[in-house]
Order: structure tokens, then sequence, then C-alpha cells
């Protein structure tokens, strides 16, 4: 699965689809490890099996605005990010920043700290797609993305047969999605240079998935 591309409400409706969940509308956030099995949990000969036989999709996203989802939901919103990440990004890259609680990482400092990480021990809110999900070592039989979620994830319930009364749910009511104007904002009120070193760590998503280069002109940020 892919955070940051809806997969808490996948989540949702496979432990519906298993009988360990009676809605897809049911309230509350996802617990994202009960009631699922993941391949690591399998002997390798089941992990081949499966690989081989099983339909196999992911979703993906634009790669800077999963980057600012994560950013603005995790530092904005969860303390346990706060305490174990913020904390320590604030005592990296900010002078006289001992004091932090870790809720006031900028968009920058949170860059900068995605510049000196090493891709494969990155977290996975923030790890490039291609380096969670391998799509040239598994033969995905479809990728949907987030631009066009609802219509794919029709396409992923109708292949797989899915009873009539699983949907793919709607947004949560206190999801805070990013918006055009917000990532014009975030992209023209950060140094230009941060935004341009950071590219080639996901320019494997930019290219395996087609999304464009994000604009970072001096006209896109005037208007």
């Amino acid at each position: 699965y892919v955070p940051k591309v809806a997969c808490s409400n996948w989540k949702r409706v496979l432990k519906v689809l298993d009988g360990v969940l009676e809605s897809v509308d049911v309230k509350g956030k996802m617990d994202h490890m009960s009631d699922l099995v993941f391949l690591a949990d399998m002997k390798p000969e089941e992990i081949s099996y499966r690989l081989k036989h099983y339909y196999k999709f992911i979703f993906v996203r634009n790669p800077v605005e999963r980057l600012l989802s994560a950013y603005r939901n995790k530092f904005g919103e969860i303390k346990e990010y706060q305490q174990k990440y913020g904390v320590e990004i604030i005592r990296r890259y900010r002078k006289n920043g001992g004091n932090s609680a870790g809720d006031d990482v900028t968009f920058s400092e949170f860059l900068q700290y995605l510049l000196d990480e090493d891709v494969e021990r990155m977290n996975e809110h923030w790890m490039p797609i291609y380096n969670l999900c391998q799509p040239c070592a598994v033969r995905y039989d479809f990728i949907g993305s987030y631009e066009r979620l609802r219509a794919d994830a029709n396409h992923v319930l109708e292949h797989i047969q899915s009873p009539s009364f699983v949907r793919f749910p709607e947004r949560q009511a206190w999801y805070k999605p990013v918006t055009a104007e917000t990532l014009h904002y975030y992209l023209c009120n950060t140094p230009r240079r941060l935004i341009q070193e950071i590219l080639p760590k996901y320019i494997l998503d930019f290219s395996l998935f087609a999304y464009p280069l994000p604009n970072i002109t001096s006209e896109f940020c005037r208007q």
C-alpha cells in the first residue's frame, strides 16, 4: 500500500470484503495493522504464488502533492510524528530550536531533512513509491491514480467482482485535502533550490507514473 494515496480507505474496503468490518462507512481512524495479512507474514513460496497469480494493483499520486500531504498531516496533526521526527528535524536545522515540541517544522526544514535521508531508510509516508512498491520487480495488473481515484477504484472493484454493496468510501470529513491553491502557496514560498534538489530523489515516481515536474517559475508564482 502507498501511504497518503487513500490507503486507509482501501484497507476499509479490504476489511469489509474479508468480513471483519461491517461497512466502509464505519467512523473513526483506521487501524492499519489489525485484521490485515501482509506478504511479509508469509513463507517465501506463499509470497511467490501470490505475486504470480493474484490480482495486483497500486495507486499513485503526484510526488510533490504526496509529500505536502504527509507534511501537513504528520507534523500538523500527529503528536507521535512531531515528537519522533519533528523534534529531530528542528534540532538539526534550526539554531536555538532545542525547546521545540516538534509541531512547528517548516516545509523547507522537512525538505532539507529528506535531502539528507537515505531513501531506503525513509518513513513509508514519504518514501518514494518506487522504493515502496518495486514496480519494476512486481508485475502490477493495474496502476490507479489519486487524481482519478473514484473511477479507478470502481474499475478495481468491478474487476475483482466485488459485491454490489461494497463501494469505495467517501473522503473522511476530518481530512484536509491538498488543493491547487495550497500546492501553489507551498511551492512558491519554499526556496527554489530545495525544490530543485529534492526532485532527483523522486524522479522515478515522476517518470514511471507520468507526472510533470512542479512548476516553480517566477511567472507561475506571480499568479
